[in-house]
């Protein structure tokens, strides 16, 4: 009886025990190097690739961009979903082919997307068939312009078209910079230099009340604390504050790294300096560099300076 019984206990705690056991392989939130390219499944149709040698057989004009792995966040919707699952539980050198559906992929062709505009919403240079144009916002395939009339595809080009691909996970990014860094240039398509620092700051924070205590005024308290801050620095470069995606949502792409990364706050710095660049005093020059710019050019510096005051009395 005595053994059935320890038999009894033992079960269950073996139970728990498997139920909390990591889960191995990659899985959602980790950062990962993925090389990969996908076709069309009817008539192979290249998709996309991070492989130079496939694209420039295509046709692709590799000079256009940078080509290898690309870093992606698992469980953030960077690549389709059938791809992601079938990457979970997969380590570093693991290869996978997936055919993802056309609902999956693009969506699949609704022929009430295809609609007749009057041809005064496409510009004169674009009238023509197989252009790509945008009619309130939406984007299009013009198919026949007749009369005072177009016909236009506001389906994905790739609509109706089942995905395979192919891929192989070429490395897990651990690195907190390069993390960033691969986030960015998947966000925006641009290296840019970052880095980390922890740094001390003052910040106002509410004093709570005593409850006992009745603040007549009813105005709340502040007091100045020090407090850690956990900081992503940004350089910026030309390439970034023209670039159009960062421009047009910078808020949203600082929380999404905020939230990816860690961190407690991300500064864009700007440097700015050298070459003699700047108004004269200004960047390094001082009042020294002003008062010689005016002897140069025979000014008194002083006469101006009385003159100044007279006209303020």
């Amino acid at each position: 009886m005595s053994n059935d019984s320890e038999a009894e206990e033992t079960e269950p705690e073996a139970e728990d025990a498997a139920d909390e056991e990591p889960e191995s392989g990659f899985q959602s939130g980790d950062v990962v190097k993925l090389a990969y390219t996908a076709r069309t499944v009817d008539e192979g149709q290249l998709v996309d690739t991070t492989d130079e040698e496939v694209a420039a057989d295509e046709g692709i004009d590799t000079d256009q961009q940078d080509w290898g792995p690309r870093t992606i966040v698992l469980g953030e919707g960077h690549i389709f979903p059938d791809v992601e699952e079938d990457i979970y539980g997969k380590e570093v050198g693991d290869e996978g082919t997936v055919t993802v559906s056309a609902e999956d992929a693009f969506g699949e062709y609704d022929e009430e997307q295809v609609r007749t505009v009057t041809k005064d919403k496409i510009d004169e240079d674009d009238r023509y068939p197989g252009a790509q144009v945008q009619i309130d916002g939406e984007q299009g395939r013009l198919e026949t312009i007749i009369g005072g009339r177009a016909r236009v595809d506001f389906n994905h080009p790739l609509a109706g078209e089942a995905v395979e691909y192919e891929y192989e996970v070429v490395a897990e990014v651990t690195d907190r910079e390069e993390k960033a860094q691969g986030i960015l240039s998947l966000m925006l398509d641009v290296e840019l230099d970052v880095w980390f620092e922890q740094e001390t700051v003052e910040e106002e924070q509410l004093v709570e009340s005593d409850e006992d205590e009745e603040d007549e005024e009813g105005e709340p308290e502040y007091e100045t604390v020090e407090v850690e801050k956990d900081t992503l620095y940004i350089e910026a470069t030309p390439q970034l504050t023209m670039n159009q995606q960062w421009m047009m949502g910078k808020q949203q792409i600082a929380q999404q790294l905020t939230q990816l990364l860690g961190v407690d706050r991300i500064i864009v710095q700007e440097e700015i300096g050298g070459g003699g660049m700047g108004m004269p005093g200004m960047m390094g020059g001082g009042m020294g560099g002003l008062e010689e710019q005016l002897e140069d050019a025979d000014v008194d510096a002083e006469e101006i300076a009385e003159e100044l005051e007279n006209a303020g009395e």
